[in-house]
């Protein structure tokens, strides 16, 4: 009986506070490697509240995406599924102008809608990100990555 209530609160803890993601491709290389396990922080702008179709989408102690945050995010798209990670260049009220790569200007004019982001994958050649995509929802946004536990290709075994 212990042992079934630790494992329980383990994947409480698991789905609700942190949770580990691999990466896969290059897309965002340099900074993370094929093979890396990251550690995404799922409370760091607040506890995801997903209704999954019964009760609407909510975060408890909400707080903001800061500029320069690195999150994981899902697609908001059924074409593309999967996590992605990617840095936050804008967030609610920048102007931004993609012409010759993104260019911000805090606070001038709302361009990103409320609760609404522009993520950009370090890779310029990753397609899950705004470039391609466009500006990704906060409720698409799982969390801020926090660092990386380990990568999976420099493990051997004895």
């Amino acid at each position: 009986m212990v042992l079934a209530s630790a494992f329980a609160l383990m994947l409480a803890f698991r789905a609700l506070v942190f949770s580990v993601h691999s990466v896969n491709g290059s897309g965002l290389a340099p900074t993370y490697k094929e093979g890396d396990r990251l550690l995404v922080n799922r409370c760091s702008y607040g506890l995801r509240i997903e209704g999954h179709g019964l009760l609407p989408y909510s975060r408890l102690l909400r707080s903001q995406v800061k500029r320069g945050d690195v999150v994981a995010f899902t697609v908001p798209s059924d074409s593309i599924t999967g996590i992605y990670i990617a840095r936050c260049k804008a967030v609610p009220g920048d102007t931004i102008n993609t012409h010759k790569g993104v260019m911000v200007v805090p606070g001038l004019k709302t361009c990103a809608k409320v609760d609404y982001y522009w993520l950009e994958a370090i890779n310029k050649d990753n397609p899950a990100d705004s470039r391609h995509l466009g500006f990704i929802p906060e409720n698409n946004i799982i969390g801020e990555v926090i660092t990386v536990l380990y990568n999976r290709h420099n493990i051997r075994l004895q």
